[in-house]
C-alpha cells in the first residue's frame, strides 16, 4: 500500500510518498480502507520536530481518518466489516490503509457525508474545550482564537448552537475575517489589542476564552476574562508558553483549564465515545465542517505548506 511517511524532521518536502507494508492487525484493533484524512496543526509540530506527542522516526502522521471496516481484530465487538467509519488512527492516517483501537472506532451515521465527519480530532476538540473544559452556560461570551482555523472555525459554530449569548472571534489575517463572521462570530478582530476590544464589548471580559495559541496571546487574554471566567488553554501554536500571576483567579473565581484530545485517547479512550455521539447530532443540524484545500496525499507536503503559511481557513483533507 502507498502512505507519507516522515523519515526526518524539517520542511514539508520531507514527506515522502511511497509504498510501506500493509499494517498488521492486532487484538482490539480495526483495520480501516481510508476514504479520507485531514491535516492537523499536531501533524505540522511533529513534522518539525521538538514535539513532545511525536512519535519515533521514521513515521506516518496523520491523527484521524474516515474510511470503511476492512478488517476486525479478536476480541472486536459492535463493529463490522465494511462498515464505515470515523476513528482515532494508531500509528498515523496518512495512508490507504490505517489502523485504529476498536475503542476510538466510531459507526458514521448515514445521513453524514464523508466529508462532514472528517476532521474527528477538530470535531472532538471544539466541542470538548467548550463544554467538558469550559463549561459552557447558555448566555454566556465566549472569545475564541485562531477562529479561522480547523478547530476555531468549528468551535465558533458549536458555541451558537450550545446558546452561547455572544461569540467574538480573533484571526491572524484580515481576509479571514469574513469567513468567520459567516460561521456565526458576532466580532472578529486581529491579535493587536484584542484585550482592550474585548473589554469595549463586554464591560467585564469574555466568560469563556479558547486558546490554542498561547504565549502572548496567553497573556493578554488574562487581562479580558470576566469574573467566574475560564480560560482553556488546548495548544500552543505560537511556539512559546503562556505565564500568569495567581492572585486574580481567586479574587475573582476565575480559571485556566489545560485540555489535550491526545491525552485522553491515550489515557481514557473511552470518555471520547459520548463527545463523538454528541457531535455527530450537531453536525445534523446547525454545524457544519468547513473544509479550506483538498489535496492528494501523494501532495501532503503541499498541503502541509499550505498550513504552516497560515493562509488556509477551515480543515485541509487528504484523499488516497
Amino acid at each position: 500500500m502507498k502512505a507519507v511517511v516522515l523519515e526526518r524532521n524539517g520542511p514539508p518536502e520531507n514527506l515522502v510518498y511511497r509504498e510501506v507494508p500493509e499494517p498488521s492487525l492486532q487484538a482490539g484493533e480495526v483495520r480501516i480502507r481510508t476514504l479520507l484524512t485531514s491535516l492537523n496543526f499536531a501533524d505540522v509540530l511533529a513534522r518539525r520536530g521538538g514535539y513532545e506527542a511525536a512519535p519515533p522516526l521514521p513515521f506516518i502522521p496523520g491523527l484521524d481518518v474516515v474510511g470503511v471496516v476492512e478488517a476486525l481484530g479478536a476480541g472486536v465487538e459492535g463493529l463490522r466489516v465494511g462498515q464505515r467509519v470515523a476513528a482515532f488512527a494508531a500509528g498515523g492516517s496518512y495512508a490507504e490503509k490505517v489502523l485504529a483501537k476498536a475503542v476510538l472506532t466510531y459507526p458514521v451515521p448515514d445521513e453524514l457525508p464523508d466529508e462532514a465527519v472528517a476532521g474527528l480530532t477538530a470535531l472532538v476538540t471544539a466541542y470538548n474545550v467548550l463544554t467538558w473544559a469550559g463549561r459552557l452556560q447558555p448566555g454566556e461570551t465566549v472569545l475564541v482564537h485562531a477562529a479561522a482555523g480547523g478547530v476555531g472555525s468549528l468551535a465558533v459554530q458549536m458555541a451558537r448552537a450550545l446558546g452561547a449569548g455572544r461569540v467574538l472571534g480573533t484571526v491572524g489575517h484580515a481576509a479571514k475575517a469574513g469567513f468567520v463572521r459567516g460561521l456565526g462570530a458576532d466580532e472578529v478582530m486581529g491579535y493587536e489589542d484584542f484585550a482592550q476590544r474585548v473589554l469595549e464589548l463586554t464591560r467585564e471580559g469574555a466568560d469563556l476564552i479558547l486558546d490554542s495559541v498561547a504565549g502572548e496571546v496567553f497573556n493578554q487574554s488574562l487581562g479580558c476574562l470576566a469574573p467566574f471566567g475560564r480560560l482553556v488553554i488546548y495548544g500552543h501554536a505560537s511556539g512559546q508558553p503562556g505565564h500568569f500571576e495567581t492572585r486574580p483567579l481567586h479574587r475573582q473565581t476565575k480559571a485556566i483549564i489545560g485540555y489535550s484530545s491526545g491525552h485522553y485517547r491515550r489515557s481514557r479512550p473511552e470518555r471520547l465515545r459520548h463527545s463523538v455521539e454528541a457531535v455527530f447530532e450537531l453536525l445534523k443540524g446547525r454545524v457544519r465542517l468547513p473544509v479550506g484545500a483538498r489535496f492528494r496525499l501523494a501532495e501532503a507536503a503541499r498541503a502541509h505548506a499550505l498550513m504552516e503559511s497560515r493562509q488556509s481557513v477551515g480543515k485541509i483533507l487528504l484523499y488516497p
